[in-house]
């Protein structure tokens, strides 16, 4: 069996294909411009985390039944993910959002430093993780058959 055979794998990176591209529909609809940057940066709606590893776990479900060890384990890696996404990657958005507006106060009193700015989008809002489990167990329980 090829890889591109292999449910565990075609359905997790179909689901995260699909969030990425809602990414830059949704971002280029609110910016009123294309924004194919969106497809390599993290954080926006919805979770492609979220969609990857739930519709993982879905199609584990799906194929090795609910009471597999296996599916266990996706479950609780999905968890992981999605508790991960919300909780430490937002607040380390969070942070680095207000450690730049410091720096750029910071450069407005002394214009002889040069800081770069750290990424603040690195985390997801609830919604957008919950956004992203919807769409991967969609994917998962409609993409194979």
């Amino acid at each position: 069996m090829s890889l591109l055979q292999n449910p565990y794998f075609v359905v997790p990176l179909v689901a995260w294909a699909i969030a990425q591209t809602a990414k830059v529909i949704i971002d280029s609809v609110l910016l009123h411009r294309l924004s194919v940057r969106r497809l390599a940066t993290a954080g926006g709606m919805p979770s492609s985390h979220s969609a990857l590893v739930v519709s993982l776990t879905t199609i584990i479900g799906r194929m090795q039944g609910i009471q597999s060890p296996l599916f266990a384990l996706a479950l609780i890696f999905s968890s992981v993910v999605m508790y991960d996404a919300t909780g430490v990657r937002r607040a380390a958005g969070q942070q680095a959002m207000i450690l730049n507006r410091l720096l750029d106060d910071l450069f407005i009193a002394h214009r002889g430093i040069h800081q770069v700015r750290l990424r603040e989008l690195l985390g997801h809002t609830p919604i957008e993780v919950i956004a992203g489990a919807l769409l991967g167990v969609v994917i998962g329980l409609g993409l194979w058959r």
